[in-house]
């Protein structure tokens, strides 16, 4: 069942995705070669905690981590270690909170160094897929409008999109109705409904679509080997039009990108 969420509703949902946001913006200061997961995953913590909020993976499903960082083929759900990031690595970071008793949910994939040009395309395709994905979350639409906007623009490019994991709804738990797919048809599946709120997550493989699950019983890989991106933002469904709870203003602010990718999508909730 869908759970569409009152104004007042959204305006704490969009306090627990800035403290995402928050986050994911000061551990973009500190990706660069010689940092491990494991350090950025305890910085995260101790950040989340000082917003008045407490870290939404941690514990959940049993997740072991505050941070799930997945590294180059790594598609999502990696674990934190003490493996030192090297220069050409992406590092795809997935961050939850909790405040006001909603969770924020967000995702960037970071370069570090400098990375092959094939891989920096890579990110920039995934991203702009997820924008694609946002602009189809509209009064009238249904999730099959999301998910094919994604998949025909990344197969374009002859990429992978992943089919086994997929976006949803967000609220009081991590994960409501509906799921998000990032590959479908247009005018399939649930309407959306105004008041809705979804993460909307793009993950999109250098190759083939195909994944594996290692021991951990976490972490996702390329079947492959070949890299994986993620991104991923909150969104609400507002007088019928696609608003941001999230966003990437703080990571940009720290990697010196300039961008006006997200004002068509911002929203005061007030």
């Amino acid at each position: 069942m869908i759970i569409p969420k009152t104004t007042e509703e959204l305006s704490l949902m969009k306090e627990a995705a800035h403290v995402v946001s928050k986050t994911l913006g000061m551990l973009a200061k500190e990706v660069k070669p010689g940092i491990t997961t494991n350090k950025l995953n305890d910085m995260a913590e101790a950040f989340i905690r000082e917003q008045d909020a407490v870290p939404g993976f941690l514990g959940l499903y049993d997740c072991p981590s505050t941070l799930l960082t997945s590294v180059n083929e790594a598609v999502v759900h990696g674990l934190p270690t003490d493996i030192p990031l090297k220069e050409g690595d992406i590092v795809a970071i997935d961050c939850g909170a909790i405040k006001h008793g909603f969770y924020g949910d967000h995702a960037y994939t970071f370069e570090v160094g400098e990375v092959a040009p094939e891989t920096k395309k890579l990110l920039e395709v995934t991203k702009n897929s997820l924008y694609l994905g946002i602009k189809e979350f509209k009064n009238g639409n249904r999730v099959g409008d999301i998910g094919y906007a994604i998949q025909k623009y990344c197969e374009s490019h002859g990429y992978g999109v992943v089919r086994e994991l997929v976006g949803h709804g967000l609220g009081t738990k991590l994960h409501e109705d509906p799921e998000i797919p990032n590959y479908g048809k247009r005018g399939r599946g649930k309407k959306f409904i105004e008041g809705m709120t979804i993460a909307i997550e793009p993950m999109i493989n250098l190759g083939t679509h195909r994944i594996n699950q290692l021991k951990d019983g976490w972490t996702i890989v390329t079947r492959d080997g070949k890299p994986s991106a993620h991104f991923e933002h909150d969104v609400a469904l507002v007088d019928g039009k696609p608003k941001l709870l999230s966003t990437f203003d703080y990571v940009y602010e720290a990697l010196g990108i300039v961008s006006d990718e997200e004002d068509e999508f911002r929203h005061e909730f007030i």
